[in-house]
């Protein structure tokens, strides 16, 4: 299986191959249109901010491109919330592959970014999460997408907000499962074996 890794400039690229190294997939980490186009599966990783992420999609000219990818496209962290409409987190347009908004999280007293192992709820039309699991999963981050029509996992910390979104081809997981130990080797093998998403 030919996998891709978008080089966004704004990911930890390296965690995200090893995982998939481990599950016995050699992925190919790049920025060119074509290479991204021909992939069987494609992995749009992110951290840092949108406002940064998106200047380096539109300076590598593949927002166009990545709005095009008809294949499995698996969004994580941020590059989840790049497949959202907006982010206030800079106030930047992204990708819009999934119309929801992304926001900074109101969490009351809890510190921000959230950062540590929390569960996550699956809705019945997940496709890489069973029902019956809630799988305990890593996350960092400051902003999140609320709950919509597009929601397929829930998590709480402070109000409820959106751990993972789907469209279509195009899904995200606002944790990181390359860091998620057993829970988010199933989600990827998964993310590998599914024939759509």
């Amino acid at each position: 299986m030919k996998l891709v890794i978008v080089d966004t400039e704004c990911a930890n690229l390296t965690s995200v191959r090893f995982a998939f190294e481990r599950l016995g997939i050699e992925p190919v980490i790049t920025d060119d249109i074509a290479e991204i186009q021909a992939a069987e599966r494609v992995i749009l990783p992110g951290v840092g901010t949108a406002a940064a992420a998106m200047r380096n999609l539109q300076r590598k000219q593949l927002v166009q491109p990545l709005r095009e990818l008809t294949q499995p496209v698996l969004g994580i962290c941020l590059g989840m919330q790049l497949m959202t409409s907006h982010s206030e987190e800079g106030d930047v347009d992204c990708l819009g592959v999934i119309p929801a908004q992304t926001k900074r999280m109101q969490v009351g007293e809890l510190p921000l970014p959230h950062m540590g192992w929390n569960t996550i709820e699956p809705g019945n039309d997940n496709p890489l999460v069973n029902n019956d699991e809630s799988p305990f999963c890593y996350f960092v981050h400051s902003y999140a997408v609320a709950e919509d029509e597009f929601t397929i996992a829930r998590c709480r910390y402070g109000d409820s907000f959106a751990a993972m979104i789907k469209k279509d081809n195009f899904i995200g997981a606002q944790f990181h499962p390359e860091r998620s130990g057993a829970a988010g080797r199933a989600i990827l093998k998964r993310f590998l074996e599914s024939g759509t998403c």
